[in-house]
């Protein structure tokens, strides 16, 4: 495939964990991609190189953070100015953290808000004219907990439960021309500061229909084919969540 004809896709917080299986996954389906990263500079530039080494000139990084005001409009400039178009984004960047009742802060608001929905939109919007020339398309990453919140997260919840709408709302808001879907995991990749305990794991997965938690490969297949095997599925949200919410 020549590079002309390479669609070009955005996914953001790309660096690590399931935002890195994205774009390996989007990047061996033939997409060249771009790579956004908040702190994490030498894993997103070390993962560039990787897929650069594959395929040349097939990945490049960007910096944001995109809960500041101005950053999703300035990396959609910077992006588009480097490649000219857009097929695909994948708003997948989030902050993850407990925020029991009593303890919420401005500050908690600001980042949950900001890294859930307040990106997610402002990054969209900005990209929405290239992605309707391209006839493009956006899957958002939602969480099982939007509709089915859990204990001492209200917060988290309550800013993917805004993303889940947004990603209905954005459906029809660029109808004909961009697919918006949402994918919302299970228990796929557990936070790597100890939020959760063993036992509390291993309950989890005990009212997990298929008995185990998923992979970050399990997410990326899906926003794959939502990206580019699905151009008759909009405004819908998908649950890769080994049946999880089927009996929360």
């Amino acid at each position: 495939m020549n590079a002309q004809d390479r669609p070009v896709i955005l996914i953001t917080g790309a660096a690590r964990r399931v935002g890195a299986d994205i774009a390996r996954t989007l990047h061996a389906g033939g997409a060249d991609v771009v790579l956004h990263y908040r702190s994490s500079s030498a894993d997103a530039e070390a993962l560039a190189a990787d897929l650069n080494r594959t395929r040349p000139d097939s990945a490049s990084t960007v910096r944001a953070d995109l809960k500041d005001d101005g950053a999703p409009e300035a990396l959609a400039d910077a992006l588009l100015a480097r490649h000219g178009r857009l097929d695909a984004l994948v708003n997948n960047a989030s902050s993850f953290f407990a925020t029991p009742i009593g303890r919420i802060d401005a500050a908690a608001w600001t980042d949950l808000i900001g890294s859930n929905l307040k990106g997610p939109l402002f990054l969209s919007q900005a990209l929405a004219p290239a992605l309707r020339a391209a006839r493009g398309a956006i899957v958002n990453i939602v969480d099982i907990h939007a509709e089915r919140p859990l204990r001492h997260y209200p917060l988290y919840c309550a800013a993917k439960a805004g993303l889940l709408g947004l990603t209905r709302a954005l459906a029809i808001e660029l109808a004909p021309e961009v697919r918006v879907n949402g994918v919302s995991p299970g228990p796929v990749d557990w936070p790597e500061d100890g939020q959760f305990t063993t036992a509390e794991r291993d309950e989890i997965v005990r009212h997990t229909l298929l008995g185990r938690p998923g992979s970050p490969a399990d997410i990326a297949r899906t926003v794959r084919f939502l990206l580019l095997d699905a151009p008759y599925i909009t405004g819908q949200i998908l649950a890769v969540d080994g049946g999880r919410s089927a009996h929360l």
